[in-house]
């Protein structure tokens, strides 16, 4: 169906939803947009400290709430970090451990047999648009799904350029595997801004936006008008790609697109906005110093993301937070501000409204990554993985408090990091912290129980040492 007549169909929706709800209380509830970028790593945005890449926008939004310096992506890579964020789960709840398929790099490279990987959200799980959906909220999604052929069979109304794929062919039209209606807008990260602002300008709140731009995700596609400006600027702490800037810097164009529509429909005061990425920045075309690698790897360069919440007269503006949070944390935090009871839902984060209001400074708890699979390395001669072939291994990883502890499948290799004096991960401290190691993987062990998680322990018969 045609975009304006799904518009057309949600606004009918809308009104109707509006009518029913007859309280104030519902009239009440706030509308929920989630910017969730692709690929954008933790310092690729200037209110995280970047000096060569330009996001006024962005870093206007995150000064109007509370940015948390330890936000992170429950996985390094799209797909499972998007399936952790619509259920609220764990992977080893879900399945998706990566793009298919898990034998990633070459076979003799592989000690062990790893993990059959799940490709498509099963629908047994219940996840965040459709309990919305149940609850008065017309949804729209817009961009990159990469769950299923089809986001509108998961909870929402209107379905804006998303499919299976995890990237576009071309951010040019016809764009070939991104099927989106035509607009005035030819680049592809405008064009879905451009259907957006039609969705905002249409519905009746309360609404519910997933914002998902395929941006800033290879290919490297620069907008060329906006190219020399960062030809002209001296390249900073590993970041210095005019066409990759070029697209974060459009990206931030259109952000601040959605912002102006907002406060026009004098919406923005009662809008929930949850800005993060999926994964790290893909190292080789930035870098996140003083963070070690990239998307793909679990060392924080992998998995830290920029990442903020804002919510007028509920979220103090140009507040920080150094609390370890994930993206499995968004889930039932939006439900507690939608008023929205979530007891039969079996959600692995937590609500963080405590956090937010500055109610409490502290969450005790421990979190985890888990990723029984092979992922290549891009570049065997610039990377700063474990080793040279793999973004990472079979392996899970356990943050506690500023503890971080790495354990490998393939050897039983641990990698111990104190990351208030290590952030950057260089030191190892596994064999001066024995108690703190054995503390750790003792958690570990526990949640593996817990969830179920799959142990690749098959031998492969095709490694070579």
């Amino acid at each position: 169906m045609k975009l304006r007549l799904l518009i057309a169909a949600v606004t009918l929706l809308s009104i109707s939803s509006c009518k029913n709800q007859s309280n104030e209380k519902e009239h009440a509830k706030p509308n929920i947009i989630i910017i969730n970028v692709d690929d954008m790593g933790w310092r690729d945005v200037g209110f995280m400290g970047s000096e060569y890449y330009e996001t006024p926008n962005i870093d206007y939004l995150s000064s109007l709430g509370m940015v948390f310096t330890n936000g992170y992506a429950a996985s390094s890579n799209c797909a499972p970090s998007r399936a952790c964020l619509m259920t609220g789960q764990w992977t080893p709840r879900h399945g998706i451990y990566t793009v298919s398929p898990s034998t990633r790099g070459k076979s003799e490279d592989r000690k062990l047999i790893p993990t059959k990987n799940t490709h498509t959200l099963s629908k047994d799980h219940i996840i965040l648009p459709e309990v919305l959906h149940d609850n008065g909220y017309v949804n729209c999604h817009a961009g990159k799904w990469h769950l299923s052929d089809n986001p509108l069979k998961y909870g929402f109304d209107v379905n804006i350029g998303g499919g299976h794929n995890g990237l576009p062919k071309s951010y040019l039209p016809p764009y070939k595997n991104v099927k989106i209606e035509k607009g005035d807008s030819k680049y592809l990260t405008d064009l879905i801004m451009e259907k957006t602002l039609q969705f905002v300008d249409s519905v009746q709140n309360p609404f519910f936006l997933y914002y998902s731009p395929y941006a800033v995700h290879v290919p490297i596609m620069p907008v060329d008008s906006i190219v020399p400006k960062y030809k002209k600027k001296t390249p900073w702490n590993g970041q210095g790609n005019p066409e990759y800037a070029s697209m974060v810097d459009n990206l931030d164009r259109n952000i601040g697109l959605l912002i102006d529509k907002l406060k026009e429909k004098h919406l923005f005061d009662n809008t929930l906005l949850v800005f993060t990425s999926d994964n790290g920045g893909l190292y080789g075309i930035t870098k996140q110093k003083p963070l070690r690698a990239g998307k793909g790897s679990y060392y924080e360069g992998g998995i830290r993301e920029p990442f903020f919440f804002v919510l007028n007269n509920k979220i103090k503006p140009s507040t920080k937070s150094d609390v370890p949070i994930t993206n499995l944390d968004i889930f039932p935090t939006i439900l507690n501000y939608a008023g929205v009871k979530n007891a039969s839902l079996a959600l692995d984060g937590n609500n963080i409204s405590s956090i937010l209001e500055g109610k409490e400074e502290k969450l005790e708890r421990s979190l985890f990554w888990h990723f029984p699979i092979y992922l290549q390395a891009y570049n065997v001669n610039d990377n700063e993985n474990r080793d040279p072939l793999f973004r990472t291994r079979p392996g899970s990883v356990i943050r506690k408090g500023d503890w971080k502890l790495h354990y490998y499948f393939e050897d039983d290799g641990v990698e111990l990091y104190n990351l208030s004096e290590d952030i950057g991960e260089k030191n190892n401290l596994v064999d001066t912290h024995s108690e703190k190691k054995e503390e750790l993987l003792k958690i570990l062990k526990a949640w593996w129980e817990e969830t179920g998680a799959p142990l690749p322990k098959t031998k492969n018969p095709e490694f070579v040492n």
